[in-house]
């Protein structure tokens, strides 16, 4: 996407930091939607019904709007975007939360940061030269490493199908980034919203392909699908991806990729919490300390984008 394709002015501050509350805790509580929806039906399928619903819901909106779709060249790139971070980045977590809990599965999406600032090789002098993003980034790490000191990666006790779920979910995590940032850096034609549209309903089309040809619909009905996996999908659907993922891909606009991927040192606090809340899953003290050093590198990180903005 090119930098700011809507508007040449720049947005307020109150939108960005509303666009960056509903990727920092709406994405935070899509872990335990995500736990909630795959108790009843398969992860492949899920995926593709969130996507493509969603997808085709703000389609038909823009299109209602008189917004065009775009040329065949832009809706390619588009389509690649979405698969590379909502198929592959997204799906991965999907599936993982068969095998690992939300509050580990977030925990490792929150090394997204590191791989943007690795990745994005436009910035790199730029993000490597400022002593605050590097030292935010390391207290961030710090934090994560502590947070997953009592049941990380290190305990999986020879479990065969958690090793595996960690690698695939770190790949994804990457190769979201990877989407990510070809987002940003593609020109392409279109408005933020019907571009988001075309990567959901790609991804969506991608997991259903992925579906059928994993064999989920053989063992699958309708019928066995539980009332709090459908409030979980409506959720997903809805906050998860119409407003959050929209904010998202808007914030890459408008924000420096690193500075967007932040949003997964805050994920891990929300998932903890409503994990606790919802789930009943137990909250230790170095939990809590680690949170606290967490939200301390996301500061770090921020801090010289806010005194620029000064």
């Amino acid at each position: 996407m090119n930098t700011q394709t809507i508007d040449d002015k720049e947005p307020s501050k109150i939108l960005i930091i509303a666009a960056f509350a509903a990727v920092y805790i709406f994405w935070g509580s899509t872990y335990i939607g995500i736990a909630l929806a795959i108790k009843t039906v398969p992860p492949f399928l899920m995926a593709a019904i969130r996507f493509f619903v969603a997808g085709f819901i703000l389609y038909i909106w823009c299109i209602a709007k008189g917004e065009k779709t775009p040329d065949i060249i832009s809706t390619s790139k588009n389509a690649l975007a979405g698969v590379l971070m909502l198929f592959f980045g997204t799906t991965s977590l999907i599936w993982v939360e068969q095998y690992l809990p939300a509050g580990l599965s977030a925990i490792i999406i929150a090394t997204t940061p590191f791989w943007f600032v690795i990745l994005d090789k436009k910035h790199w002098k730029e993000n490597f030269s400022d002593k605050f993003i590097v030292i935010g980034l390391a207290v961030g790490l710090a934090g994560i490493f502590m947070l997953s000191a009592h049941k990380g990666p290190m305990n999986f006790s020879g479990d065969k199908m958690q090793i595996i779920s960690f690698f695939v979910l770190l790949i994804g995590s990457m190769l979201w980034a990877v989407g990510s940032l070809y987002s940003k850096y593609t020109i392409t034609n279109g408005s933020t919203s019907i571009k988001a549209s075309i990567q959901m309903m790609a991804a969506g089309i991608a997991a259903l392909l992925v579906a059928i040809f994993t064999g989920e619909f053989n063992h699958f009905h309708w019928s066995q699908i539980s009332m709090h996996s459908i409030y979980a999908m409506l959720y997903l659907i809805s906050f998860g991806s119409l407003i959050g993922y929209i904010a998202y891909i808007w914030l890459l606009d408008v924000r420096p990729p690193a500075i967007v991927g932040t949003y997964a040192y805050v994920n891990p606090a929300v998932a903890m919490f409503l994990g606790w809340w919802i789930l009943d899953e137990k909250i230790k003290s170095l939990q809590i300390v680690s949170l606290f050093i967490i939200l301390t590198g996301v500061l770090l990180v921020n801090l010289s984008k806010y005194k620029k903005e000064e």
